[in-house]
């Protein structure tokens, strides 16, 4: 059975170009589900967990990588997080009453302008004993991978191109990209390489890429390295293991009421309807329910 939810990183024997391929089907297929999302809400997000753990495959790092856009738009945040075992999750915070969808372009990357003016920020966090890491860029281009190629391009000089997909196969969410970095050269190579021979591997490594099209990177029928064989067979492609991604929350019951316990009497009162408290994961939409008045106590001791 072909492998639906997974990132591998591969290597282009004839160049200094490392790649990323990801393919996500059931397991974003049930992570947008449990939201009923609008179709141009559920692309936006899509693309942002397709981002997410693509970039978190980059970084070795124990704990979590977060990727958060946020704006003044109809949507006001979108963010997904992977950790270091490839678990993952996101979701969209957008005015459900007011909220206008325009026309749904099939398969297209264009959903950024429902964020309006924002920015996109990267977090590394690994626990108490290692500082977090944070970066922040303003959120420019006609999508969210156009905006992270210009980051790593012009703040990381790390030449990057990004080639994805987001949409429905036979009915069901899927997505799927390639990620190209020209890593750093050996300084006396490149002094040595008159005839910029690696800025032509690079050229033509993005045309092959580009070539690639979106049915190709969404049908789970063709599997990845057949992808990348079909692809990049004249560059000599050495793929790595893969790295399964599964769909998770870290919401649970003693964490959301731990959270209720540091609140005040007066928050508790406000919260409650007909004497429960509810709170909904934004994440997995999963809701907690607890009795006010043993809150109440709690707090009163």
């Amino acid at each position: 059975m072909i492998s639906d939810n997974y990132i591998q990183t591969f290597q282009l024997e004839s160049s200094s170009i490392r790649g990323r391929i990801i393919r996500l089907g059931s397991e974003l297929e049930d992570i947008l589900t449990a939201h009923n999302y609008p179709d141009s809400i559920a692309n936006l997000t899509a693309e942002t967990i397709t981002l997410c753990a693509l970039l978190s495959a980059m970084l070795k790092y124990d704990g979590i990588f977060t990727l958060q856009a946020q704006g003044d738009g109809q949507v006001k945040m979108v963010v997904s997080d992977t950790t270091s075992q490839g678990i993952i999750r996101g979701c969209a915070s957008y005015n459900k009453e007011g909220f206008i969808e325009g026309e749904i372009e099939v398969n297209a990357l264009s959903y950024i302008k429902y964020l309006g003016k924002a920015h996109l920020a990267f977090t590394v966090d690994q626990g108490k004993n290692t500082e977090r890491y944070q970066g922040i860029v303003e959120l420019k281009g006609k999508n969210m991978s156009e905006c992270v190629q210009h980051y790593f391009i012009q703040s990381e000089q790390i030449d990057t191109g990004i080639r994805m997909a987001i949409g429905k196969f036979e009915g069901k969410w899927r997505a799927g990209a390639i990620m190209l970095q020209q890593m750093p050269e050996d300084h006396d190579i490149k002094s040595m390489d008159k005839n910029n021979t690696h800025e032509d591997d690079w050229r033509r490594a993005m045309t092959l890429q580009e070539s690639c099209k979106d049915k190709e990177l969404l049908s789970p029928d063709l599997d990845g390295d057949d992808l990348l064989f079909r692809l990049f067979h004249d560059e000599g492609v050495r793929v790595y293991e893969r790295k399964e991604l599964s769909r998770g929350c870290r919401c649970d019951h003693k964490r959301v009421e731990g959270i209720l316990q540091g609140m005040s009497a007066d928050d508790i009162e406000h919260m409650a309807v007909e004497e429960k408290i509810e709170i909904t994961c934004e994440f997995c939409n999963k809701t907690y329910t607890f009795e006010k008045d043993s809150f109440l106590r709690k707090i009163e001791k």
